[in-house]
């Protein structure tokens, strides 16, 4: 799907990323969360997580999943912002999701997620998106509820140890389900 470019922009596309997009999109991923670069956009994790958001494993794996995909959004043949669509049943499970920090508050997320939703409906016929967050990411919480995702109050521990999922900086980090019905 393509989307009509604001003014002064090149048209947005999107596609299935493949085994080949694998750096470009752990690279995307990395950047949007973790270190310094991520503190250019507003959906940095860095002040609650070192280390890495995921590893190249972890994204080959929501590449090649029966189940599901890795959405690419690319402006002029670059990639800008990718999320993983992985279908659950009667949901779809939406993560990873990453904007260039350079591009985020612009507008790009909601296009994004917009088109996710509309292809997770199109392809497999669901009737939510499902989503874990961080629970002490409050902005990030306000920004999907503006985009109609609600908190369940439904838990999941961080995973503590687990350095593939980044070294926490607190101890009070735990993952909360936001759920939106269509």
């Amino acid at each position: 799907m393509d989307t009509a470019p604001a003014p002064g922009q090149a048209q947005l596309t999107f596609r299935h990323a493949t085994e080949d997009d694998v750096p470009v999109l752990l690279r995307l991923v990395e950047s949007a969360y973790r270190g310094d670069a991520s503190r250019a956009g507003w959906t940095t994790e860095a002040d609650i997580l070192e280390g890495q958001r995921t590893d190249a494993e972890g994204v080959r794996d929501a590449v090649t999943a029966p189940s599901g995909r890795m959405l690419l959004a690319e402006r002029d043949g670059e990639p800008v912002a990718c999320c993983q669509l992985e279908h659950r049943g009667s949901a779809a499970y939406f993560g990873m999701f990453a904007v260039k920090p350079e591009l985020q508050g612009a507008g790009l997320g909601k296009v994004i997620i917009a088109e996710a939703e509309r292809a997770v409906r199109a392809s497999w016929g669901v009737s939510e998106m499902h989503m874990t967050v961080i629970t002490v990411r409050e902005e990030l919480i306000a920004w999907y509820e503006r985009r109609g995702y609600r908190r369940t109050g439904e838990l999941t521990p961080f995973p503590y140890g687990d350095e593939r999922c980044g070294i926490p900086r607190r101890d009070d980090l735990v993952f909360e389900l936001l759920v939106k019905k269509f």
